[in-house]
């Protein structure tokens, strides 16, 4: 296999990887999406069957094309998918599916050396847009000690009720995607759910209180809670950590589903048995809503935080040239890890990256790609 040089290298096809393409696309950049699934949107498409967005559809739209669905409707998981699959195909966007990045090392006269599943290319600039909260599922190191007879799932490989064995469920983790699975499964099994009370939206998602607070809300997101003022610095340091509120299900619902509610958390095994609270419980499945790490090994060290999270402010890595980050939780806002917010993140690196690297000529101007 020969390599061509690639300008700027985009590291996931999702919504935050899309959108940089986009942007650096309009300001006549070269580039390269590259993704690890076999079709543009499977992120989505791997989630639990039920999920849909918390945000309505007139929001959801990425630069340059409408989400195709009424404006106050909260689209399926599945639709999700196909929108960004659709989107890549309208814009063209030079993305190349089933391509795995091992590695990524810097290159002395600088840019990077990028190796994948098929061999090694180079670039100047690296965006990296694989996921905001991280795609290594956490799962506390105790679980291994967990009878081998108890079935344990992540979140991430959570689909339906019907994969779980008969008998009681412990859900653990009381964030938005906690709450929700745990109120669904309550239909089939009796279920307890634990962990620390994240909050809850105080009206409900398709109510009309929400659409006349729509616009007071995404303005929020947006330009209130950032890293630039103390409300929203707390709350990265909390959303980051422990996830966001309760969002589509309530604390009444779960009341009326017959979810036992414990704010306690998980703590440890005994004879085989998860302890929540000083107590053994007695249970046949445990789904961790734990959330997910950063881990980026395959990146240079230098890069990361000592809680594996990036060096960088608003996708931007001072202390590395070329590379760059976008989808990140807070990158710069609240509204940075929604599809309301991935637009702005993405059109400030494709700016940055457009400002600080030379200009190509126009036969240079099309997108880099492997030849086999």
């Amino acid at each position: 296999m020969s390599t061509q040089h690639i300008e700027t290298l985009v590291i996931g096809a999702g919504q935050a990887g899309l959108a940089t393409g986009y942007h650096l696309q309009r300001l006549g950049r070269p580039f390269l999406v590259v993704d690890a699934n076999d079709r543009v949107g499977d992120g989505w498409r791997r989630q639990w069957d039920t999920l849909r967005l918390y945000t309505p559809a007139g929001y959801d739209g990425l630069p340059g094309l409408p989400f195709p669905a009424e404006p106050w409707s909260f689209p399926h998981k599945d639709e999700v998918a196909d929108y960004l699959e659709s989107y890549a195909l309208h814009w063209d966007l030079p993305v190349r599916t089933s391509t795995r990045v091992e590695d990524v090392t810097a290159r002395p006269g600088g840019g990077y050396s990028v190796t994948i599943d098929a061999g090694t290319l180079t670039c100047d600039n690296v965006v990296v847009a694989t996921g905001t909260f991280g795609r290594t599922p956490h799962v506390p190191d105790f679980a291994a000690d967990l009878d081998p007879s108890i079935m344990q799932l992540h979140s991430s490989e959570y689909r339906r009720p019907g994969q779980l064995r008969p008998g009681k469920v412990l859900v653990v983790g009381a964030s938005h995607s906690g709450t929700d699975i745990a109120y669904e499964v309550a239909l089939t099994h009796e279920t307890v759910l634990c962990g620390r009370d994240c909050g809850q939206l105080p009206f409900r998602l398709e109510s009309r209180r929400a659409r006349r607070l729509a616009p007071v809300l995404v303005f929020t997101a947006r330009h209130v809670l950032t890293r630039r003022t103390p409300f929203g610095r707390r709350g990265m340091a909390h959303v980051r950590v422990h996830g966001g509120p309760m969002l589509r299900v309530k604390r009444e619902d779960l009341l009326e589903r017959g979810v036992e509610r414990v704010l306690a958390r998980v703590t440890g095994v005994s004879e085989g048995l998860p302890v929540v609270d000083g107590r053994k419980l007695e249970v046949q499945n445990v789904v961790w809503c734990t959330g997910f790490r950063q881990r980026f090994g395959w990146l240079p060290a230098d890069v990361l935080q000592e809680d594996g999270w990036p060096r960088e402010y608003r996708g931007v890595v001072d202390g590395a040239p070329g590379m760059y980050f976008c989808g990140l939780s807070f990158q710069y806002a609240f509204s940075s890890m929604l599809l309301p917010g991935v637009s702005r993140d993405a059109r400030y690196i494709a700016r940055r990256i457009a400002r600080s690297t030379p200009g190509p000529s126009r036969a240079e101007r099309r997108p880099g790609i492997l030849q086999h």
